[in-house]
């Protein structure tokens, strides 16, 4: 199950000393050098094993971070931390068959690795070297363990439909940014303080909200990558994301969560604080209306998804499908894999996954970077051209027909890469107005004999399946979901709306796109961990979704008043 979440952004944290403690930008960065001499000193000795390793690479993310969150419009939580994660990679064996290879039968679950350890933040050779030294050894023996159980699955097995490689060959590169300047990245910790439980306090308003949360992270990385093939790749990255969240109560149970995000790569870039003030107010608002709106029942009709909600459609139902390295697994559904040059959108869309992008529409963009996990480089990938799909998202795991990495091996912090998306960006060449995609709603609603379309509105994110064990479909969470009835009455909000299907299905009836563009940022999970990602779309119309009802609470409403509602 791949799962992406526009909420869960936060890395969990502790206090410790200031992120300032390491701020000379002229200082030669002795780290990089220190992993590749002990690097250097390990292979030498497990190439020489008797199940030799024939690559090894140590990859470290530097993080320093601050963590500020109220609620209600007191602080609860205001902290920093600084770690230094090592995530090791050993292959042994060939680049043919190693320890990566799938093991079948295995109902759809593979063997996790995580291979890692947390380092000294002080440049003390000696301690980091035997640190890396007793890492590196375990490491080794899980690898040669796993090795073991794929010769045996492959001996008993009936032979592969895929016959590529676990490992393709690639050019070492070397890149290395200055060290960081964190004075000129500086956080007012006070201030954001200050902020946070200003944006709270709005969810005082209502009595049926039980939850309402404002929180910020700031997260400052090094990144160092080198390996046994000559990789040497050192590369900063910041990001700052804020979220305004509540939650209400329907007197028949159901819980309503809605939520706005703001992501920036430093805060005093982040919008003012009267807008943010506005926002948080608009979702108080909101909530309000949700609480004593109607609840939706299943549908089946036309729907408008507005340009960020189709930025998560386009995520769940397309983009885990076209990383290649999934399709390597018989596992999976590999919905895609034998598509490439049919027509799978209409002629007017393009779709390209760009993690060199910085910037959307003026908007920064969550996933971008320069190299990927494995220091290759990143590359823009032409996805679907005119509708026809051309290629898929690489790492240098390769498929049949795609040998070569295209620079999207990602992983979270601790565990092995895979193939994963980036910055995905649809876009159409006949774009229509928003005018012009609503009354296109109402004569398909109109066509279909249904009363109202749906135009989704918000969405909180959604789950996809893309294996063989369960059925290869999607579920999106619309959060703020709207009736657009066909006789002209207002448009009419509704509760409890979860958009669902399957992937070919859908695709065959996106319609056309074209109103104003949007930018959705956020994380997402799958097997190697939560990455960030971005999801850019315009507004798309499809003649026919499904919903479900949304999953309801079967608890009483609250027995005691909310505490003001006693003074």
């Amino acid at each position: 199950m791949k799962k992406i979440n526009f909420k869960s952004l936060f890395f969990t944290t502790v206090l410790v000393a200031s992120i300032y403690c390491c701020n000379n930008v002229n200082a030669q960065d002795k780290f990089p050098n220190i992993l590749q001499e002990e690097l250097n000193r390990e292979f030498s000795v497990l190439k020489t094993q008797e199940i030799p390793a024939y690559y090894v690479a140590y990859r470290v993310d530097d993080l320093k971070s601050y963590d500020i969150a109220s609620q209600f419009g007191a602080l609860v939580q205001s902290t920093g931390n600084n770690v230094r994660v090592l995530t090791i990679t050993i292959r042994v064996g060939s680049a043919q068959t190693d320890n990566f290879h799938s093991i079948r039968n295995t109902n759809g679950y593979s063997e996790t690795y995580y291979n890692a350890v947390e380092l000294p933040t002080e440049d003390n050779p000696e301690a980091i070297k035997n640190i890396v030294w007793k890492a590196t050894n375990s490491a080794y023996q899980d690898a040669v363990a796993k090795y073991s159980k794929v010769k045996a699955n492959i001996s008993v097995k009936i032979a592969e439909e895929d016959l590529s490689p676990d490992f393709s060959p690639n050019a070492p590169n070397v890149f290395e940014e200055k060290s960081l300047n964190f004075e000129s990245l500086m956080f007012n910790k006070k201030e954001w303080e200050t902020r946070t439980k200003k944006y709270s306090s709005v969810f005082l308003k209502d009595s049926a909200i039980f939850y309402g949360m404002s929180s910020i992270n700031y997260q400052i990385t090094r990144k160092y990558f080198v390996s046994s093939d000559g990789d040497k790749v050192v590369q900063n990255t910041s990001a700052c994301n804020v979220f305004i969240q509540g939650t209400i109560k329907a007197k028949d149970g159901m819980e309503l969560p809605l939520y706005k995000s703001f992501f920036s790569y430093r805060p005093d870039h982040l919008p003012a604080d009267n807008e943010m003030q506005k926002y948080s107010e608009t979702v108080v608002d909101n909530l309000i209306a949700l609480k004593n709106a109607p609840v939706a029942n299943p549908f089946s009709g036309p729907a408008l998804l507005s340009s960020e909600a189709a930025g998560v459609f386009f995520h769940e139902i397309f983009g885990h499908r076209v990383e290649g390295q999934r399709m390597k697994s018989e596992n999976d559904a590999q919905t895609f894999k034998k598509k490439v040059g049919e027509q799978i959108l209409p002629k007017s869309l393009n779709i390209y996954s760009n993690p060199l992008l910085k910037s959307y529409e003026g908007i920064d963009l969550n996933g971008y970077y320069s190299y990927d996990d494995q220091a290759s480089k990143a590359e823009n990938v032409s996805v679907v051209e005119k509708g026809i799909l051309k290629n898929f998202l690489m790492s240098r795991t390769p498929i049949n027909g795609f040998l070569k990495t295209n620079g999207h091996a990602r992983a979270g912090i601790g565990l092995q890469v895979e193939s994963r998306q980036s910055n995905l960006i649809v876009e159409t060449s006949d774009p229509k107005t928003t005018e012009e995609l609503r009354a296109e709603l109402i004569r398909l609603a109109k066509e279909q004999k249904a009363e109202y379309g749906y135009l989704f509105q918000e969405v909180t994110g959604g789950f996809t399946t893309t294996g063989r064990y369960n059925p290869s479909a999607f579920n999106v969470t619309p959060t703020l979901v709207y009736r657009v009835y066909v006789d002209g009455r207002p448009d009419e909000i509704v509760r409890g709306v979860n958009l669902i299907g399957t992937p070919l299905s859908m695709f065959a009836q996106i319609d056309m796109a074209g109103g104003n563009k949007g930018v959705f940022n956020g994380t997402c999970g799958a097997e190697s961990g939560s990455i960030p990602v971005s999801c850019c779309s315009p507004m798309v119309l499809v003649k026919v979704v499904e919903t479900q009802k949304n999953v309801k609470s079967q608890e009483r409403s609250y027995i005691l008043p909310r505490p003001e509602e006693n003074n």
